[in-house]
Formats: C-alpha cells, structure tokens, sequence
C-alpha cells in the first residue's frame, strides 16, 4: 500500500489503507483516467496529490466501477472531467445516496464529518452493454457483463497492456460483498471475467490478482449459490449449508448474510 505501481504499459494501481481500496490510472498522451474516486471529497483530493508522483497530466475521464460510496463519492472532486458508468448506476446513487451517506457516516464515524461535503455526483456519460473511448491515443474498453455484486458492476479494460480492472465483482481478501447482490447471478458474471484476464486482474479491493483467481472466486461464488438452492428445496439447514461454505476462512456471519441474500433473490423478493 502507499505508492503507485505500474502494472501495465503506464497503466498505475494504488491500494489505500481505508478499506484496503484500488485506484487505476490510465495514462495516455496529455490525459489521465482514473478509476474509482475513493469516499469522500478528501479522499478524492488525495488521489490527485498523489497522481503528482507520476508527474501525471490532468484527469479529463473518470470511471466508476458502479456507484457505492467507496468508489464513487468523491466524484465531484474531478469535475469538469467526464465520468462514464452503467447506465443503472446513475438510477442507484440518484435513488440509495442520500440514505446511504447517512448509513455510512453512522457506521464509519471516521470519515462522518468528511461526508457531509460531498456532493454526490453520478457519471454524465453512460452505456449500456459495451463501449470504447479513448484517453489520448489510448483506447479503453468498458463492459457490462451481468449482475454480482450490484445490477451495474462494470470491468475496464486497456488493450495492449494485459490489465483488467474488475471492481468489487472480484475481491481479494475478503468475502465478496453481497448487500446489493445478485448471488444467483454472479457465478455466470465473475466467469466471463476470467476469458478477459490476459495477465493482470485488479478487484476492487486487495491485491491484484491473476485469471486463475478469477476462476477459482467464480466457482466459490457458484458453490454458494448451488447451496443456497439446496436451502430452498429444503435439503438443507441455513446453519448446515454456513458449516460448509466455500468461504471457509472467514466468519459464519459473514457467508451467511450471502446466503440469506440469495434466499430473497430465489423468492422474487430482489428487484
């Protein structure tokens, strides 16, 4: 943590200690993008202090991942820059921000003061399933893969430099976060990841990773959702299908609210 790392052709992640989070960069010609804004304006205007490390031109494109507080509240900090996401994460920060400034600064008394400022700004420029733009001479490729981890998790890939950035569909190091999950549909989402993994892979949070950790997080996922099924034909206790999570190393609590996630979805209960 702490430092920019070149991962790919001037293509630069830095991992922040709050929430062990990844920030991209793409460097092309007299222009940056940066991927994620971190939680706050104050956050935000430390990625631009740091971007003075690698002598960076000005930030004229910002992507978000999809649209919770950790990847998107510090959006205004990099106007007039143009922010692209899904065209469903401009629908859930216009309908979830408010409330869940609120949620986070209760939870997260750390950072309440800083959320006060900030002004929550969903992306201005939006897709739908698949779109190139360019920063420079670079092309960068985003993508709509399906449901996971909310109904607008999107992938950014920069061709020629054997980088993917994959946001919270993929995690490392911790349970994927399933509170504005799909678990249903996640499995078939993370495994078209893994086809687009040439050599480097960046989630959301922790390290950065390879295609075979794509695949193996893709199968865990499967594996819960296959339980969860199991759950609801009546073949298995909640208590049981936890003892035999595909998440073993962490907390029963924490695959358990995936699981109970999951019964919702198999009962229509998700939009």
């Amino acid at each position: 943590m702490g430092a920019w790392v070149e991962i790919g052709d001037r293509v630069f992640v830095r991992r922040y200690a709050f929430f062990d989070q990844n920030i991209g960069v793409v460097l092309g010609g007299s222009e940056a993008l940066v991927i994620d804004t971190r939680s706050t304006h104050a956050q935000a205007r430390e990625i631009l202090t740091d971007l003075r490390e690698l002598s960076a031109p000005p930030v004229t494109v910002v992507v978000d991942t999809h649209g919770h507080f950790d990847h998107a509240y510090g959006n205004h900090v990099f106007r007039p820059a143009t922010i692209w996401g899904h065209e469903r994460c401009v629908t859930f920060m216009a309908r979830t921000g408010e409330a869940r400034r609120a949620r986070i600064a209760a939870e997260q008394p750390t950072i309440a003061d800083d959320l006060r400022e900030v002004v929550i700004d969903p992306p201005d420029r939006t897709f739908s399933e698949t779109v190139v733009i360019e920063v420079g001479e670079r092309p960068v490729e985003l993508r709509y893969l399906g449901r996971g981890h909310t109904d607008h998790d999107i992938v950014i890939g920069i061709p020629g430099a054997g980088v993917l950035f994959a946001g919270d569909l993929i995690e490392n190091g911790a349970v994927p976060y399933f509170g504005d999950g799909y678990p249903l549909d996640w499995p078939a989402t993370a495994a078209a990841i893994a086809p687009l993994v040439d050599a480097v892979v960046v989630p959301g949070h922790g390290d950065h990773a390879d295609r075979a950790f794509v695949e193996e997080q893709a199968a865990a996922i499967g594996g819960l959702a296959a339980l969860t099924r199991r759950i609801h034909a009546g073949e298995l206790s909640l208590d049981d299908a936890v003892a035999v999570t595909p998440f073993p190393a962490y907390p029963a609590e924490a695959v358990r609210r995936p699981m109970v996630r999951a019964l919702a979805q198999l009962r229509g209960e998700l939009r």
